[in-house]
């Protein structure tokens, strides 16, 4: 059973919002320019943000305030945690290496074409 972001509390989507990007605590404290125990308050529900460090948060995190308040809208993370962007990432990555050999199949050509000129 998959649980929707609408049953979290605003502290959990506070706390998985800053872990999809990547950041500690502190750091997103840090960004906010409050203190890590106010952010900790935060994310255990003891307190909550006021309007204008909301939409601060919901930047740094790339969320929507309406999301991070009720839950509702695009998540920052996939809730089904399937491995369709790590597959959509390896092809990308294939597709693009291949670029970058042709390029350099290319660049090989074009130099030896100018030192034998």
């Amino acid at each position: 059973m998959t649980t929707r972001s609408s049953e979290y509390t605003l502290g959990e989507r506070i706390c998985k919002a800053r872990d999809a990007s990547g950041l500690s605590t502190a750091q997103l404290a840090r960004r906010l320019g409050i203190k890590t125990s106010t952010m900790q308050s935060w994310e255990s529900d003891r307190s909550e943000p006021r309007s204008n460090k909301l939409v601060l948060l919901a930047g740094v995190l790339n969320v929507s305030p309406t999301w991070l308040l009720v839950g509702r809208g695009s998540p920052p993370f996939a809730e089904d945690h399937d491995n369709t962007d790590l597959d959509s990432m390896k092809v990308a990555l294939d597709r693009v290496q291949k670029q970058a050999q042709a390029l350099a199949d290319e660049i090989a050509m074009l130099q030896e074409r100018l030192s034998g000129s």
